[in-house]
């Protein structure tokens, strides 16, 4: 067991070395270049409104409620878009909803 223990501090340390290692204050999932942020806050908002006006669309297909369930769900996806937008660029410690 010595052995392995050693073995991974060895690795553990020569990734550090290379830069092969992930700083643990990066591991969060956040992007941390600008064009990053921007463009995961792009991507955000753009699936949050085609998986909106997608189910909205369907929905008004399958119940022939046109226009109202897909203006319903297109406000939605926007709503949901901007929300992520506001996690990605809230702090981790900020106060969390109940």
């Amino acid at each position: 067991m010595a052995e392995q223990d050693n073995f991974e501090d060895r690795l553990r340390q020569a990734r550090a070395r290379q830069g092969l290692d992930i700083a643990p204050e990066k591991r969060d999932g956040k992007p941390t270049s600008p064009y990053g942020v921007g463009f995961r806050a792009g991507v955000e908002v753009v699936s949050a409104l085609i998986v909106g006006i997608a189910l909205g669309a369907i929905l008004d297909r399958w119940l022939g409620t046109w226009p109202w369930l897909f203006l319903v769900f297109f406000l939605m996806g926007g709503v949901a878009g901007v929300l992520n937008v506001y996690r990605l660029f809230s702090p981790r410690g900020g106060a969390k909803p109940r």
